[in-house]
């Protein structure tokens, strides 16, 4: 069983709305209240850049380029990251993963492609 599950990538009209959901099926509930929990973005030929973050605390932080228009979040009772992503443009197009890092090891979901259409 992986560590994280991706899941409401598809593709969409520019300006269109997608909300991206991100399970962690192998944590326990304790663990995963203390865990920081981010999403990222890749594109061809580029490197992951990180997207959005969210701490045990529920402090955010966002890429400026996504500032405004996406929204992260979590709900621990399920384990649950979300990234409520609005006003959608072509270079939001990728595969988003979500992430944490446990005692120096980053953990990966497998991804979920998004594709905004021009």
């Amino acid at each position: 069983q992986a560590h994280l599950v991706e899941s409401g990538g598809g593709l969409v009209p520019g300006g269109g709305s997608l909300r991206l959901t991100c399970k962690a099926p192998r944590m326990i509930t304790s663990e995963y209240n203390t865990k920081t929990l981010n999403w990222y973005r890749q594109t061809p030929g580029n490197q992951r850049e990180l997207v959005a973050s969210i701490t045990s605390g529920r402090s955010v932080n966002y890429a400026d380029s996504v500032k405004g228009r996406f929204t992260i979040s979590r709900d621990n009772s399920r384990k649950t990251v979300y990234l409520q992503m609005n006003s959608l443009k072509p270079d939001d197009t990728g595969v988003y993963y979500c992430n944490y890092n446990a005692y120096g090891t980053d953990y990966w979901g497998q991804g979920t492609q998004v594709t905004v259409s021009s």
